[in-house]
């Protein structure tokens, strides 16, 4: 069954339509969050991303632009956690120490992963949407709210940048 038709049975208020669409979606949706903040974060922001994908469902106009428009929710949570944590840490009462990533701690043998953790994360966010996540370049700049072009310079600075760091531990192309 295509999403746009899980959708539609959403909105007509099928609930059994509701757990297929976040059986299919919850998992990609978690990789996403996942890659963009640590394992930890991301159950709580997957959990708040399905609470406002079920509360907006009834409003979406276009049932068939789903995914765009489940990552771009997605994307509005990562951003305020990342927002609400950094306020937190600059706050001059809190006295708490930025942690690294636990996962990426646990792994520092997968390189790849490492280095993809230490991107900036407009571009890790880029490279984790298109490659990872295989959306299309108009869907990632949908969902990022930029044209295709800046998507494009994005994963070419992205790639760079992941590149350059992978070679300076070693690894050959």
């Amino acid at each position: 069954m295509t999403d746009e038709l899980l959708v539609v049975r959403c909105q007509l208020g099928e609930r059994e339509a509701v757990t297929e669409l976040v059986r299919a979606w919850h998992a990609p949706v978690w990789r996403y969050v996942r890659r963009m903040l640590d394992a930890e974060r991301a159950d709580d922001v997957t959990q708040e991303i399905w609470l406002a994908v079920i509360r907006g469902l009834p409003r979406l106009a276009e049932p068939g632009r789903f995914v765009p428009w489940l990552f771009t929710i997605a994307r509005r949570a990562v951003a305020d956690r990342l927002r609400e944590e950094y306020g937190r840490a600059e706050s001059p009462l809190q006295d708490e120490r930025v942690t690294g990533d636990a996962i990426a701690e646990l792994v520092d043998r997968a390189e790849l992963v490492a280095g993809l953790s230490g991107l900036p994360a407009l571009e890790r966010e880029v490279l984790v949407l298109f490659y990872l996540e295989d959306l299309s370049i108009e869907d990632c700049a949908e969902i990022c709210a930029v044209p295709p072009g800046t998507i494009k310079s994005r994963l070419h600075r992205a790639r760079r940048l992941l590149r350059d760091h992978l070679e300076e531990k070693g690894f050959q192309r």
